[in-house]
């Protein structure tokens, strides 16, 4: 099953926010595979006379059948083609489509053909294009019958142009559903991505995604041979706030911290709430310097930031920041994590509301 799927479709990858696109593409990819065929059973009918067709419709059949197969194999595994091929195959369809009306005069079902164009328009160009293809091709057909060899009656008109504004409509809302699902579809999982990817607090990354983050930006410091530093954050006495405030005061405090956190960070940097009132930032391409001045800029904005637990009072709030950076290539984020842990602790004992580097630990 994988080879068949690798055969008709190729190699192509799609986002998970591209659902709606793979739909189109495979379905794309499948049409035109299935329109070739049909085409060339025809053909076969015709070399073997079962099926007698006009010379020049034969050669319309021919050039329709090989243009979809080149059409396949320019689509095949290019998921950025996919408009253009689209366009393209639907001008061949309705010129395969008016070559059977007027050349097969004798089959009073060659109208067949431009009915079954209209589900493949709707659901692969979108709703706008396939009501331009159904007013044009009405048009077409009503203006084009009196000058066909073999004209429809009045009647049969008739009855061609109700049933074509019938399953136009039907196609119309049904494509419009198809694509309200894959948009709802989408946005869910977005949100759920979302979820699992942030504290629903205070809106920065969660632990798990934080230290996965981290992980990558490690992997590619090491491939670049570039510096990176972690910030650990931790407020100080945030225990009394909420047991003198209440934790609705300490989630307010939480929330007004993580925000301005991340107004003192660069957006290539990483910040997750690790603890309760813990904080990490992981700061890519940075030695100990640079680094130890972001925390002082951190903390600075914290020590000023008086957040309002309630329209009459604000809180004075600090915190104490250990900073670490690599000191080889092969140091985990565990590591790093815990070597900033280390001198947060040392920021404590030194009087808290200040910023402490491994390097000053002692020996």
């Amino acid at each position: 099953m994988r080879y068949l799927s690798h055969l008709v479709f190729g190699e192509v990858k799609f986002e998970a926010s591209e659902e709606h696109l793979e739909f189109q593409f495979k379905f794309m990819c499948i049409v035109l595979l299935a329109g070739a065929l049909a085409t060339g059973i025809f053909l076969l009918g015709t070399l073997s006379e079962l099926n007698r067709i006009s010379p020049m419709h034969v050669r319309s059949m021919s050039g329709f059948t090989g243009v979809t197969l080149c059409l396949w194999l320019c689509l095949r595994g290019r998921k950025t083609w996919f408009y253009s091929i689209g366009w393209l195959y639907e001008a061949a369809c309705i010129l395969e489509a008016t070559s059977a009306l007027y050349f097969v005069s004798e089959d009073e079902f060659r109208l067949i053909w431009f009915f079954t164009n209209i589900p493949g328009v709707y659901l692969l160009l979108g709703q706008r294009v396939g009501f331009v293809i159904t007013v044009l091709t009405l048009v077409g057909l009503v203006l084009g019958n009196p000058y066909l060899p073999s004209p429809y009656s009045p009647n049969a008109m008739a009855t061609i142009v109700v049933s074509f504004i019938y399953i136009a409509l039907f196609f119309h809302f049904y494509a419009d559903r198809s694509v309200s699902y894959f948009t709802r579809m989408r946005e869910s999982n977005r949100r759920l991505f979302d979820l699992a990817m942030h504290d629903q607090l205070t809106g920065v990354l969660n632990a798990r995604a934080y230290y996965e983050i981290c992980d990558r930006f490690i992997l590619l410091a090491k491939r670049s041979a570039l510096p990176y530093s972690v910030l650990f954050i931790d407020l100080d006495h945030f225990k009394s706030i909420n047991d003198n405030y209440g934790h609705a005061a300490g989630d307010i405090v939480l929330k007004s911290v993580a925000t301005c956190i991340g107004n003192s960070i660069r957006s290539s940097d990483s910040l997750g709430r690790i603890g309760g009132e813990e904080f990490s930032v992981f700061l890519p391409n940075t030695d100990m310097d640079s680094a130890l001045q972001v925390a002082e800029t951190i903390r600075h904005a914290v020590e000023s930031l008086m957040p309002a637990i309630s329209e009459t009072s604000s809180l004075k709030i600090s915190a104490s920041i250990g900073v670490a950076r690599n000191q080889h290539s092969e140091q985990t984020m565990q590591e790093i994590q815990k070597q900033a842990d280390q001198a947060m602790y040392n920021a404590k004992k030194g009087g808290r509301n200040r910023v402490s580097s491994f390097a000053e630990q002692p020996n």
